[in-house]
């Protein structure tokens, strides 16, 4: 049997990427990222919303567990740190199981939820003041709360 040397086997050859190539590659990432980046930048302020949304279901959940186990809602002066450490007062908390909440969030801009008892939407509200830290507003400055 005859071996063939290297020198007789065809090689490929190896090739690399041209600049043409690599600049073409360039300008169409840049394309899509000045589609896509003024998209992206939107959303924060709604991922914040829907981030208070979400911390309010959870934490009325905390509360009305609380109930269960103690016949009634903290008073607002309790507030939601009943939900953390047995709270003192009226109403008293003779069932105490908690911790209900590892630790009472912040809202997503930073701020302490509100919470009343009694409420002005129902027995009880749980509620952020949204951006701009006061009642009322629209778009990321509205309020978040249990009764939406």
């Amino acid at each position: 049997m005859r071996r063939l040397s290297q020198s007789a086997v065809p090689r490929r050859a190896s090739r690399g990427f041209t600049l043409i190539e690599i600049l073409v590659v360039v300008v169409i990432l840049g394309i899509l990222a000045a589609i896509v980046v003024p998209r992206v930048m939107e959303r924060p302020g709604e991922a914040r919303v829907t981030r208070a949304k979400q911390d309010v279901t959870s934490i009325q959940t905390a509360l009305n567990l609380y109930k269960l186990d103690n016949f009634a809602y903290p008073s607002s002066e309790q507030g939601l740190e009943a939900l953390v450490a047995k709270p003192s007062g009226q109403p008293d908390a003779p069932n105490w199981k908690g911790p209900y909440l590892d630790r009472v969030p912040k809202d997503p801009w930073g701020k302490p939820y509100q919470y009343q008892r009694p409420g002005q939407h129902g027995e009880i509200d749980v509620y952020s003041n949204g951006a701009d830290g006061k009642p009322g507003g629209e778009g990321e400055a509205a309020d978040v709360g249990n009764w939406e």
